[in-house]
């Protein structure tokens, strides 16, 4: 079956979800990093990126949504209660505000979904990943980082029940040299696009034809321990950004 030609996303709605209930660095999302809140970092790249329509925040939390709004970040509502627990996946967020918008008669072709916890995105970032989208008519790009050799799915096992080791991949045997192992590749976090129908309809942040955008190792960080936050320290001293 020949693959659907989409049309091309061109009103990109950017969420950027911030609850109030961190456990690893508290109230991490309004603590000042480097002299700016890290809710900020964010804001100023979704703010910047040519490829977003409109940018608003998602939090249940009323000190966030000030400083949100300080940040130039629009707030329509603030987010239920069970939509903010520990436990709570994202998908029903970024549908949340994806339906709350639509109820105002807002529409959008796709959803970009941007994480306050990793500061170290650039609006470039963005807009690369939405071009991404659309030049190769994709249902989703996702942030993606390489893995190393020795954590590539040819080389890791699974440990059965009786003890006993099998490779992840299936494989009776593993790939002998580091040379001949295919490329592998996990989530960055700091970018997902998604179009409508796919995170609407289908239920996924993903759907079927995924993509992924390469970002630098060197600059990128994801906040959930305070190891992690003094790493993005380090780095934005560093002028990474």
């Amino acid at each position: 079956m020949s693959h659907r030609r989409l049309e091309k996303a061109s009103r990109v709605l950017g969420v950027i979800p911030a609850r109030g209930g961190s456990k690893g660095v508290p109230r991490k999302n309004i603590r000042s990093l480097c002299g700016k809140p890290l809710l900020q970092y964010t804001a100023e790249a979704a703010l910047a990126a040519r490829g977003l329509s409109q940018v608003i925040l998602s939090t249940e939390d009323e000190q966030i949504a000030a400083v949100g709004l300080t940040c130039g970040l629009e707030v329509p509502f603030l987010r239920p209660a069970e939509l903010a627990r520990d436990d709570t996946p994202m998908l029903p967020v970024v549908q949340h505000a994806v339906s709350w918008m639509e109820n105002k008669s807002e529409r959008f072709d796709a959803v970009c979904l941007l994480q306050p916890t990793n500061p170290l995105r650039r609006a470039e970032d963005i807009d690369a990943c939405i071009e991404l989208l659309n030049e190769h008519d994709l249902d989703a790009v996702v942030a993606i980082l390489p893995v190393p050799s020795e954590y590539n799915p040819h080389w890791v096992f699974w440990k059965g029940g009786n003890g006993l080791l099998s490779l992840s991949t299936g494989e009776e045997t593993p790939v002998t040299r580091r040379q001949d192992l295919p490329p592998a590749f996990h989530r960055e976090g700091s970018v997902y696009v998604t179009r409508r129908h796919v995170l609407m309809e289908e239920n996924s942040l993903y759907g079927k034809r995924l993509a992924g955008y390469q970002l630098n190792s060197e600059r990128s960080v994801n906040i959930d321990t305070p190891e992690d936050w003094e790493k993005a320290e380090r780095l934005l001293r560093a002028g990474v950004v």
